[in-house]
Parts: structure tokens; sequence; C-alpha cells
């Protein structure tokens, strides 16, 4: 495919175009969009993260650890105390819901393929909460959070989402680039951090040759919990002190899949240079996926208490 390289007229009618239209205006995509995904219109191909199984349908030979992800919705952000919320725009947001199991996950992924190589962008609005439940006997604490009228329980009882690729070319050559936030651990203790695997993500494959075996609820992007480093300090977010307030949060995040490294990361108004955050390859070479191009959001619960990931609209652009 060539591409014709973009002329200082052609950008700025671009611009125009998009400011001119309030449901891109509040985005900043490279020039060539892929989609744009606004789900008070439908889920637009954002389906469950399944794993794989044989032929026979037999869902036993799925991994463990992906026989209960569970799909995402759309919501109204529905809420006791407030009723219905709606998203960000319109009625209706994507969902991902969290068992109220320690270390479940709950993910949502969009399956594309690369029509070039070059700098890959996702940008999206999202809120984050955990379940709000209503319960006399429950404790006024949880970890480090207390409620004292402006802190809630609540807040510690999120544990983190994922924005991630998955992505294969060039003769088979597969990686994924991961960004985690990190919000809390399992005894609510608060950490803030964004986080990075050093490891690929384990595969069915590696699975079906006995490589791997991990138990229900492990933490499938990497396992290990000394396989994650964390990136840069702790970044506080806006909770808004009780689990039925719902903030938006911008994210932007980009890649270079001719380099098949890390670009830059921003959530709000913190611009993060990722350019030096490994991006770990498979040794082994991988068939029938030549230039897949998944991106996939997760919310991981370890407290317990489900967790809910919010998508108002997701726009994923490219240069090429």
């Amino acid at each position: 495919m060539h591409n014709t390289p973009e002329t200082d007229l052609s950008a700025t009618i671009r611009k125009a175009v998009q400011s001119a239209d309030p449901k891109l205006s509040k985005f900043n995509p490279l020039p060539r969009i892929l989609a744009h995904d606004e789900f008070n219109s439908g889920l637009h191909g954002w389906v469950e993260l399944g794993g794989n199984y044989n032929g026979k349908g037999e869902y036993e030979s799925l991994d463990r650890h992906f026989r209960d992800f569970r799909p995402p919705q759309l919501s109204s952000c529905d809420f006791f105390d407030v009723g219905t919320h709606g998203a960000m725009s319109g009625t209706y947001a994507l969902k991902l819901a969290s068992r109220p199991y320690p270390g479940h996950t709950a993910t949502a992924i969009r399956r594309l393929t690369m029509s070039g190589r070059g700098l890959l962008q996702i940008e999206a609005y999202l809120a984050y909460k955990a379940e709000a439940v209503v319960d006399p006997d429950a404790d006024e604490a949880f970890g480090e959070m207390k409620f004292d009228g402006n802190s809630h329980p609540s807040e510690a009882q999120f544990g983190a989402f994922t924005v991630a690729t998955d992505l294969c070319g060039d003769d088979g050559i597969r990686y994924h680039t991961v960004a985690r936030y990190q919000n809390a651990d399992e005894d609510g203790n608060m950490l803030r951090q964004w986080r990075y695997p050093t490891v690929p993500e384990p595969t069915p494959r590696e699975h079906f040759e006995g490589k791997v075996d991990f138990p229900y609820a492990a933490d499938f992007t990497a396992p290990n919990p000394e396989d994650w480093e964390v990136y840069g300090e702790p970044q506080e977010l806006c909770m808004n002190e009780v689990p039925t307030k719902v903030n938006w949060h911008y994210l932007r995040w980009v890649i270079n899949t001719e380099t098949r490294r890390n670009v830059e990361l921003q959530l709000n108004d913190q611009i993060m240079d990722w350019s030096d955050v490994p991006v770990p390859i498979y040794e082994e070479r991988y068939g029938s996926l030549e230039n897949l191009l998944n991106f996939y959001f997760s919310v991981r619960s370890m407290s317990g208490q489900r967790n809910f990931l919010f998508l108002d609209s997701v726009v994923i652009s490219a240069d090429w």
C-alpha cells in the first residue's frame, strides 16, 4: 500500500473537519481513522476475549483462566442512588464487569488487521469503579481507605485496568504491548502505579504444548508478579469519593508497529514517554496471524469485590 504524505493543507482541512464534529472533536486521532466506536450505537465488534479450543468444540480444552472472563455489555450506568447515569455522550457505555472473586478478569477485545506499518494510536474515555454495595453490616474501611466524608473504602477495592494489543506480522513475529494502571493490591494498599510486563503473554499453544498451566483467575497477561515492572511515579486519578459518582478520564496510547515499540501514553493531563518501555517478543513464530491487529481492555479485581470499567467511546487511528 502506497501512502501519500499529508500536506500542510490536507492536515489543516482534516483538523477542521474533525473539530466541527462533536463526536470526534474530543479526540486527537492520527491521520487515518480505523475505527470510531461510540457505544451508544452498539458494541462495534468489542467482544469477550476467548481462548482457543479444539476442532471437536470441547470447551474443556480451554485454558482455565479463559473459561469465565465474562463478555462486555452495553450499560446505561445505573446506580441505586442516582438511577440512570448514562454515558459521557448519550445513554450507553461499554461495561466490563468482573466476578466477585479475587483475581477475576473481564475483557473486551477488538479484532482488526494491519494495512501498513507505522504509528498506531488508541484513544478512549473511560471510568472505573468498584461495585456499590449497601450492607448495614459492612466494614467502614478496607485496607488504607475508610469513610471520612471524602475517602471511601470502595476506592481501595478497585484493582486494575489494562489496555493492550496483540500484534503479529513480518513472517509470524508476534508481540503484545501492554499498559496497566494498578490502583490497589489485594490487601487494599493504594498503589496508583503504571506497570508493564517483561515477558510475553502465555498463549493457548504454549498451554497445549504443556509449557504453561495456570489456575482459575490467574493474571493471564503475566501470571508471575515478578514479571511486572513499575513505570514512573504514581498517578492519582479521580475516583470522586463514592462508587456511584462517574467521572470520565481521557486515555491516549501510541505505539509503532514498524519498530515494534511503545511510544507515548497519556491519561488526562499526564503525558508519559514510553519509548524505553520494552516490548517482549515471542521466541517462536505464529502462523495464521499475519497482520494481526487486536486491541483489548480489561478490568481485574484484587479485593474480590466486583470491579467495573466503563468505556464511553474509542477511536483507533494510524499514520500509514
